[in-house]
């Protein structure tokens, strides 16, 4: 089993107990709840919790995904821009050694 996959495995697992922990919680503030009443108030908290929690993880990946793609285009455009100020400078380099090339050369005429 890959480690990403028991990571996931034990992330939801956590994720469940603290969803269960906080409905028991919940329904203990609530003594009037008889015993049917409160578990099954604890299993749809658990259901709706844990739904919420795959949302917000699920939105989480897609922005995160979505940030990368910027971050990546704008590194491949600040790059490009880079490639091109050095390719100016060094077609302006060759220039002028070029320049005083012709000029040590007529003056040693």
């Amino acid at each position: 089993m890959p480690t990403d996959t028991i990571e996931g495995y034990l992330l939801a697992h956590t994720h469940h107990q603290q969803a269960h922990r906080e409905a028991e919680h919940l329904c203990a503030r609530m003594p009037w709840l008889t015993s049917a009443q409160a578990e099954d108030l604890t299993r749809h908290y658990v259901r709706r919790r844990i739904d919420l929690t795959g949302q917000m993880l699920l939105t989480t990946t897609e922005r995160a995904a979505q940030l990368r793609q910027e971050y990546e285009d704008r590194y491949a455009a600040l790059r490009g821009d880079l490639l091109r100020r050095h390719a100016v400078c060094a077609c302006a380099l060759l220039a002028c050694a070029g320049g005083v090339t012709t000029v040590a050369c007529l003056l040693t005429r």
